[in-house]
Formats: structure tokens, sequence, C-alpha cells
């Protein structure tokens, strides 16, 4: 039987309608009166209103962190300071679908030519208007030869960029029909451009969003206040938004329960139980991309072995992995790298569950017989990863496997351990990336220098590349379905991940904070996007 409690949250998130919920609270004991009272209440905690300060605790953020987004490493900070300040071309919905941002509308007739309206009314913060050479040069900060750019190479198929009146105009070498999406990611905010054709400056922090920035304090704090001329109608609706990063997750975590911050990003999952009982908080888990891996390189032995990689992939107890690491906040992987959310997930794809016979039979194949294999790992991929390095080495182990786990330290483990000729096996995880074609381009292709399987020079490697430069140019729907699904297929059976978990993002927050119905899952914090789209009920 449902508690009233449980029944709001239904209610709140569309699952069940106002009637429902009348109906149930009702049943549950309440009067009718009461039950339209509390529907009505749950209703306008989900109608946005403007006020109040955010106040906002984040798990990562250093001393080096800058607001240059094009040289951004990803910590939650930056993404969420930059959401707060820069406006993007186009921007990704909650739901993932592709939205124009500053730029008013979008469109080609061959993905290969796209123009972009630049959104008129438009205010930095400093008050010049948006304009179109803000775009041009914006857009090419990206590329050329001296670019320091995150993302030079995958804007590296531009072939030029300019102006048509209220037009950008970018023309590509070959057709992408997924192009804008590249233009929605955090490296590239529109920022102010000189005569010049540069940008004037790239470290300001000034942009057309929803906040000013007041304060910034890299990998300690930062202050804002809302953008009171923000061109964008029902978003940005804190008065001031207050960010302090707090490494430890206990401290984060006592800091939201003793009411010294509304919201805490990164909850562990041993953390997510406690927090769901206090009746003052609600825990927030949603899936998304990001998924967590074991890499085996092909460039180092054995793991060139596909008998090898096939032997751990049958040895691995995904379920039991998310059971026990992830406490249940995770849906198993299937060895590749598109998640169960995503549109061109394959659904035909039977899913590799643990199977001691054929870990066997590959492993037999192999030769190896007592001869141990490393896996490196490290909590500096996630909390977790050495405990589920362990149960690994325990499930390999039933299978006739000997797996050694070496434990390595957080410190350098990314510069020194991960995606390095000679490591054969290390733990890892992505971020994830909306589109299929962003996803393999930035991790699986050959070509990609964050190739951390060196996955290449295979048959099925080579297939997989040359599906992937096929897809990309692709109009027809189904094909290109057709097309992801065998790129699935040929890294699930050849390529060098055990994926064998897609997370969820855990925060928390008092339930004086309210949230859409849908939560962008890309990104912690609703994509990143929580000062925009958030507000105090």
């Amino acid at each position: 039987m449902y508690s009233i409690e449980k029944l709001k949250g239904l209610f709140a998130t569309g699952k069940i309608g106002r009637r429902d919920f009348i109906q149930g609270a009702v049943a549950l004991g309440a009067t009718v009166t009461a039950a339209t009272s509390m529907s009505s209440s749950v209703l306008a905690h989900h109608i946005p209103k403007k006020g109040g300060t955010l106040r906002l605790a984040m798990s990562s953020g250093t001393t080096t962190d800058i607001l240059d987004m094009s040289v951004s490493t990803g910590a939650t900070s930056e993404l969420v300071h930059g959401y707060a300040i820069y406006n993007n071309l186009v921007e990704l919905g909650a739901d993932g679908s592709v939205i124009p941002e500053l730029a008013e509308t979008m469109e080609s007739d061959d993905a290969k030519t796209w123009r972009f309206k630049v959104r008129k009314g438009v205010e930095w913060h400093n008050g010049k208007s948006l304009d179109v050479n803000d775009l041009i040069c914006s857009i090419n900060y990206h590329r050329g030869e001296d670019s320091k750019s995150s993302i030079k190479g995958q804007l590296a198929e531009i072939a030029d960029v300019r102006g048509d009146g209220d037009y950008l105009v970018i023309e590509l070498e070959g057709s992408n029909s997924d192009f804008p999406v590249m233009l929605s990611d955090y490296h590239a905010p529109i920022q102010i451009g000189g005569s010049d054709g540069k940008l004037v400056d790239p470290l300001a922090g000034i942009g057309t969003a929803g906040y000013v920035l007041k304060e910034y304090n890299p990998g300690v704090s930062a202050s804002f206040e809302r953008n009171p001329n923000y061109w964008k109608d029902g978003h940005a609706h804190f008065d001031a938004v207050e960010t302090t990063i707090v490494g430890d997750a206990t401290a984060r975590q006592q800091a939201l329960v003793t009411d010294q911050v509304d919201c805490i990003d990164d909850v562990s999952a041993p953390t997510a139980g406690l927090l769901s009982r206090n009746q003052k908080l609600e825990l927030l888990a949603v899936t998304g991309t990001m998924h967590r891996v074991f890499a085996m390189r092909l460039d180092t032995p054995p793991f060139d072995n596909n008998d090898v990689r096939l032997a751990l992939k049958y040895a691995a107890k995904r379920q039991e992995m998310v059971d026990k690491v992830l406490l249940g906040y995770g849906q198993i992987g299937n060895d590749h790298s598109i998640s169960p959310t995503q549109k061109y997930f394959n659904t035909d794809l039977a899913q590799r569950e643990f199977d001691a016979d054929k870990a066997r039979f590959h492993w037999g194949k192999t030769g190896l017989g007592d001869t141990p294999v490393v896996c490196h790992a490290s909590g500096a991929s996630l909390d977790g990863s050495v405990d589920v390095a362990l149960l690994l080495q325990a499930s390999a182990k039933e299978c006739g496997i000997n797996l050694d786990v070496k434990k390595e330290p957080n410190d350098g483990y990314w510069s020194n351990v991960w995606n390095k000729p000679g490591i054969g096996m290390c733990t890892s995880y992505w971020s994830g990336r909306p589109t299929p074609d962003w996803m393999f381009s930035t991790c699986c292709i050959a070509a990609s220098e964050w190739n951390d399987m060196a996955w290449k020079d295979t048959p099925a490697a080579n297939r997989f590349n040359e599906l992937m430069k096929a897809a990309k140019g692709e109009l027809d729907d189904k094909k290109r379905h057709e097309m992801y699904f065998e790129c699935q297929k040929l890294m699930h059976d050849d390529g060098g991940y055990i994926t064998w978990s897609y997370g969820q993002n855990l925060s928390a927050h008092n339930k004086r904070l309210a949230h859409p119905k849908t939560v962008g899952g890309n990104w912690h914090l609703d994509g990143c996007k929580i000062t925009e789209r958030w507000w105090f009920a």
C-alpha cells in the first residue's frame, strides 16, 4: 500500500493524475477536502516562482579551474558555473532533445551546410547586444593550430564559418546529421567576439545566461546574482546563487542535513539510503549516460587476445556489482558505450550475463592457465572502483582465471595509469555523450586519443570505423539505427570494455527546493542546469 508521501511523489512526477491522487489519498484515510488541498499544494510546489538564494555544495573543483570552458576538464563546479553564466548556440533539453538556444533557428538541407539564425533581443551581462560576430568568433576559438580547446578535434570537420546577414553559416567537410549537438558541449559557450575575429576575453566570465558572476574563488566558492535582463522566459528563478566546493562526502552530507546548504551533488550509494529516510530531504536518482567500465588495452598482451577479453566479460557478475557497490543505484551494462536511456540503444543485443562455462572455454583457448593478469584499480575512477575490481577477481577465480588487483593511488591515476600503453587493464568511467557518434568518436574510434581500449586494427574495429563514417552523414534514420546497432554489437563482441554499469546521478536537496518533472541525466544536477531550471516552492 502506498503512503501519502509516495502518492505525492508519483503525482509530482506526473506518474499519476490529480484524480488518481485524490482517490488514493482518500483510500488512505484523508478527507476529500484534505486530499484536494494536498493536490493543490503539490501542484503549487511545481509551478516556478522567483526568489531566494540557492546554496549549493559541490563535490568537485580545483584551484586550477578557470572560466574559459574550452579547456575545462568537466568538474561539476565548472559546468554549473559555466551554464550559470553562458549560453550555447544550441542546448540539450532535460529529455535529451536538441533545442536552439542563442540560435533562434537551425536548418540544413544536406547535413553539410548548417544555418543558425542569431536570436534577437539578447544582451550580454555588460549591456552589449548579441550579434553574428560573437557566434563566429566563439566557434573559431576552437579551430586553428594555436587552439588549446578540448573540442578542437570534434570541430575539426568544420571547413568554413561565416556570417550571412542574421545567420551564422557553418560548412562541414562532410555531412553530419548530429552536428548541432556538438555545439551544446559545455566546452563551447558563446562569448563576446572582437573586431579582430578573436574573443575579447575568454576568462572574463561575461555571458548572456541567467546569472551575473559576482565573485569567483576557483576550487573554493563562487557567487552570482540573477541577470535582470535574461532573455529566456521561465528560467533562472533564484535571486542569487552561492556555490561551495566540499570534497568530503560526509561533510557535504552534514551541510545538507544541518541546513547549511540547499543541495548537494555526488551522493554516495551508502549515504543515499540514509538521506532518503530524512523527511525534510529528497533524494534524486536519475539514470543517465555515465557508465563504469574495465578498460582492456588491445596493444598490451594478453589483452590483444579476444579470448582473454571474452573470458573476463563472461566472468563479470554485473548485477552483483551494481547491488553491492552501487547499492542498486544503477543498471547493468552490456560491454558497449550506449546507454539504455538513449535513442539508438541496441534492444536486439542479448544482455551478457555471468557464464562460468563460457568464461572457462575462452580462457582455456588462451593457454594462460594460472598465469595472473593484472587489473589496476583506483578510487579516482569513482568511489567503489577498487571494490568492484575485487568482485571481478572473486568471480574470475570461480572460472579458473587468476586476476590480480593492483590498487593505485588516486593522485596521478589519470596521468600515470589510465590510457597508458603497457597498463593492460584498469578501472575507468565515461560521463557519456548525447549521441552515438559523439560517444563513440570520443573513446572508441581508431583516431581518438582517448581510445583507452586501443581498439583498432582488428576486423571488427575496422568495420566499426567504416560504419561510424557512414552513419555520420546518413539522413535516413532507419539506416542509422541499423548502423549504430551493428556498432554496439561489434564493440560488445570484440572491444576492450567490460561495461558493468550505467550509474544514476545521485543528488539530494531540501524539500523547499523544487524542480521540473523531467530532470536531465546527462550530467549531475539536472544536466548541470540546476541554476536555470530549479526554484524555491
